[in-house]
């Protein structure tokens, strides 16, 4: 199911349980329109079958530019607020990880779940304070000309001065893989890429361990 959130911004909901699940996508430079991530459509359709305490939110933002990152922060927190879940878990994908780490103190956060996430130098993590943070990002990521990507030595900064900061959690680094975890064909199709099936293994197992905590 697709809604519309009051930012402008779009939701496709998945399940219907209390324990909610905000998908925050990655971005870019330019300041283009949102679309829905590869990465986490594919992730929530590996995952949710298998839990189903979750309910999931995918969120594609009104611009997905790290140039506009307070639009994107506010959209994530828009559909925290729209899914209501009594407890809450923000799972942000590289610019995704910036829009977590921002909107964790909204009052139903428990935890943040970055998967190899822009954690930049200058951005505040102290919404984290109390909170959990668990950062998964592959070995072989980083940043190329003309190719997105986040290097693990940035994301790890951004972990240790959350861990500074009073944040509890793991950092885990995947040997072999890259920055995405499926990317979408001309035609549309999702396809996954080398060692999705460990992402989503490390991805269950954290959810997993939200629905039962």
């Amino acid at each position: 199911m697709i809604s519309a959130l009051p930012t402008g911004a779009d939701l496709r909901v998945t399940g219907s349980r209390p324990l909610a699940v905000v998908c925050v996508n990655g971005g870019q430079g330019a300041e283009v329109p949102g679309t829905w991530s590869a990465t986490l459509e594919w992730l929530v359709r590996r995952v949710s079958p298998g839990l189903p305490g979750l309910r999931f939110g995918e969120v594609r933002y009104r611009i997905k530019s790290w140039k506009r990152l307070d639009l994107c922060i506010e959209d994530a927190r828009a559909a925290v607020e729209e899914l209501g879940g009594e407890r809450t878990l923000l799972l942000g994908f590289s610019m995704g990880g910036a829009v977590s780490v921002a909107a964790a103190d909204e009052p139903s956060v428990e935890a943040v779940l970055g998967l190899g996430p822009w954690i930049p130098d200058r951005l505040d993590v102290s919404p984290l304070r109390g909170k959990r943070l668990v950062v998964i990002h592959g070995s072989l990521d980083r940043w190329l000309p003309g190719i997105p990507g986040v290097s693990p030595s940035s994301s790890r900064r951004g972990f240790e001065r959350a861990v500074a900061a009073g944040a509890d959690g793991t950092y885990t680094t995947i040997p072999g893989a890259v920055h995405g975890i499926a990317v979408r064909t001309p035609t549309g199709r999702v396809v996954p890429l080398p060692r999705a099936r460990r992402w989503a293994e490390l991805v269950g197992s954290e959810l997993a361990r939200f629905q039962s905590s």
